[in-house]
């Protein structure tokens, strides 16, 4: 039985559900101006993938460095949704 397809879906499944709420949590500490680390660690994490033999954790690394990419996209969509209300605004941030 082989379980590797299993083991990086599950693994792509809970990377995805784990970076929404790093998403709204650096929004709402740091604004939009985090987008470089998301930068770095996706650049770093996709390059590391392609440097791995494992089977499982290159591409788990790999959907990692791509889940950190459109994290930046979020960081800016989170933006929007603040200013439209739909999610809190932090008052010790200024804009």
């Amino acid at each position: 039985m082989n379980v590797t397809g299993i083991a990086i879906g599950l693994a792509a499944f809970l990377i995805i559900g784990v970076f929404h709420p790093i998403v709204i949590k650096g929004e709402y500490y740091f604004g939009k101006r985090i987008w470089p680390l998301f930068l770095i660690l996706g650049i770093s994490s996709c390059i590391a993938s392609l440097f791995i033999q494992n089977a499982i954790v290159s591409p788990i690394l790999g959907v990692l460095g791509f889940t950190l990419f459109w994290s930046i996209k979020e960081l800016y969509e989170q933006e929007k949704r603040v200013e439209d209300g739909r999610f809190p605004r932090n008052p010790k941030r200024k804009k």
